[in-house]
């Protein structure tokens, strides 16, 4: 099955790098997406797989504060990573965690070589390396990454994780995960 064109290669990757729409007002560093993230994975014949953005779909696009862009970006930050812990947003970033672990597990399934999952380092929900919390960057994973991993090591799979920024040399830490 599947041995057709395609690479059976996929990569997941954080929504903002595809989509910086959907990032919290004042972060966004390029008009529409990190082209270098795209066309890195796309000359290397890997499928890219967007994952859905928890702070939109639990928070709205505005992330609850219309004034957010006025604080600076790591206190708002801070103040996401607590909204995203209450109720409601807490249980749809349980439920988007398992929609991309589920992805994983039917590639996996079929014999896809799952190449790593991109998250974008600083958000409090997204950060692999970094994360937000305290009022300052801090060394750890955001919580829909934490989710995602633990999920992935509670079945014992592994995934390598990477955590990219703007401000990255992207296509030299993208060449290490490969």
């Amino acid at each position: 099955m599947f041995e057709d064109g395609r690479s059976k290669r996929v990569v997941f990757i954080a929504h903002c790098f595809l989509n910086q729409n959907a990032i919290s007002d004042g972060t966004a560093v390029y008009p529409a997406a990190f082209k270098e993230v795209v066309d890195f994975f796309l000359e290397a014949d890997i499928g890219i797989v967007q994952m859905p953005c928890p702070e939109l779909t639990c928070l709205g696009l505005d992330r609850g504060n219309i004034y957010g862009a006025d604080s600076p970006v790591v206190v708002e930050n801070t103040r996401i990573r607590a909204e995203m812990k209450k109720g409601d947003p807490c249980r749809k970033l349980t439920k988007l965690a398992e929609y991309v672990v589920d992805q994983i597990l039917e590639y996996r399934k079929h014999g896809f070589d799952i190449v790593g999952i991109i998250g974008a380092d600083r958000s409090p929900n997204c950060g692999v390396s970094t994360t937000s919390d305290h009022n300052a960057e801090i060394p750890g994973m955001g919580l829909f990454m934490e989710e995602i991993s633990h999920r992935l090591s509670e079945g014992n799979i592994k995934v390598p994780m990477t955590g990219l920024k703007g401000t990255d040399n992207i296509t030299e830490k993208l060449k290490n995960l490969l």
